[in-house]
């Protein structure tokens, strides 16, 4: 026969059974928490670059791309058609004002110039000879006339005489009227060798001024035939560095092909482009900053290229310190045209996240262990700054440096 159970028994059991599922169940808690905060993403805080978002002065930049390129740099080209006989340096090679660069052949160039010589010579002989035979034929002319003067005297006074032979009976009217005659002839002749002089005065000063202006452009063809001659003798202009030769021996140059660059290595400038939307704001005379690593070197803008290619704008930058130590050719920079300030804004530290006006999506600290995710409006920027519009206030610590990889977590835990 059954006995029946004491209620202590059951008591005890049923205590027992509350206490096994109540330690499985904590336990179970404890292990969800522990794999959850495993599971939960994290980031070494050290790995961070955080910005704290301040008030101040943003001076409003648009940014280009550039490459640093030598401040003076010279081509210099073949002023004949020669091939190339010798080559006295190599790319790299500082050179002096009136280095040997190359050696082209000139001999048929030199042979063309001893025959121009020759003829200016020439020509010179047949000026002077001109010149000659002008002044000779002025001076029989003016011999005749003085004849001729003497003669018109001579019949002047055979005309006084005929006058008082008739006054006193002694002579007759028709001697009197031969004589006047005569005389006037004689004056008329004259005149005419005189005015025959005076326009032949200036035909033969005409006629010698077409002839030396002829001989002067002759020598002046000749002068550049001369300096072509010497160009051809290909040498440096200035003290630089030979960063282009042509060193083919034997080589076949056309006139005006390129056989030679040097440039000035110790002093530089900086070639940029920029999207031709952001054309208005560049001018000359525009203030400008050029990041070459972390320096920050400024200048002016020199120049603007006026039309856009390919959908950029060209423009050159002087820099202030053109010769920084940092800065060598072909260096690519980061260029940044300054064109606008705004005070007194939110500001956070500029860096590879800001692409340009509009919302991101950015990390802010919360608390001492995590980052939270806060979508963010910016505006403006330059080199140092970005504009905060909304989404965050002053004082808050902002996540500044690559997130890419945690773009689709909203809550990470520092680490």
């Amino acid at each position: 026969m059954d006995r029946e159970i004491p209620k202590e028994v059951l008591k005890k059991e049923r205590n027992k059974q509350i206490m096994k599922y109540g330690g499985i169940g904590a336990a179970m808690v404890v292990c969800a928490t522990l794999l959850l905060s495993f599971m939960q993403s994290g980031v070494k805080r050290k790995d961070l670059i955080v910005s704290t978002v301040d008030k101040g002065t943003i001076e409003v930049s648009v940014s280009a791309s550039g490459r640093v390129v030598p401040a003076f740099e010279e081509i210099i080209n073949s002023p004949i058609h020669s091939r190339i006989l010798e080559v006295y340096g190599k790319g790299g090679d500082s050179v002096e004002v009136g280095t040997p660069i190359l050696k082209l052949d000139l001999q048929s160039t030199q042979t063309a110039y001893n025959k121009l010589l020759d003829e200016e010579q020439m020509r010179r002989y047949q000026l002077e000879q001109l010149r000659i035979n002008n002044e000779t034929q002025l001076s029989n002319m003016a011999m005749n006339i003085k004849v001729s003067a003497m003669e018109l005297n001579r019949k002047e006074v055979e005309l006084r005489n005929e006058r008082y032979l008739d006054s006193i009976g002694s002579g007759t009217t028709d001697k009197v009227r031969q004589a006047e005659l005569a005389y006037n002839r004689g004056k008329l002749e004259l005149e005419q060798l005189r005015q025959q002089y005076e326009n032949e005065q200036k035909v033969k000063s005409a006629d010698l001024k077409v002839k030396e202006l002829e001989f002067n452009i002759f020598a002046k063809e000749l002068a550049e035939m001369k300096r072509t001659l010497e160009d051809a003798q290909i040498r440096s202009p200035r003290k630089a560095i030979l960063t282009f030769i042509n060193n083919q021996v034997g080589a076949q140059v056309s006139q005006g092909e390129q056989v030679a660059i040097i440039s000035d290595l110790s002093h530089f400038k900086v070639e940029a482009e920029i999207a031709d939307a952001y054309g208005d704001r560049v001018a000359a005379g525009g203030r400008a900053i050029v990041k070459v690593g972390s320096e920050k070197l400024e200048g002016v803008i020199s120049s603007v290229t006026p039309l856009s290619k390919n959908g950029v704008i060209s423009f050159s930058v002087q820099l202030n310190n053109d010769s920084h130590k940092r800065l060598r050719s072909g260096l690519k920079t980061d260029v940044y045209v300054m064109n606008a300030v705004k005070e007194d804004v939110m500001r956070v530290a500029n860096s590879s996240y800001y692409v340009g006006r509009g919302e991101y999506n950015l990390f802010v600290l919360d608390g001492d262990d995590q980052l939270v995710k806060r979508k963010v409006q910016l505006g403006d920027s330059n080199f140092e700054y970005v504009e905060v519009i909304s989404g965050l206030q002053p004082g808050d610590q902002v996540v500044v440096s690559d997130m890419s990889e945690f773009r689709n977590k909203n809550k990470l835990k520092l680490k």
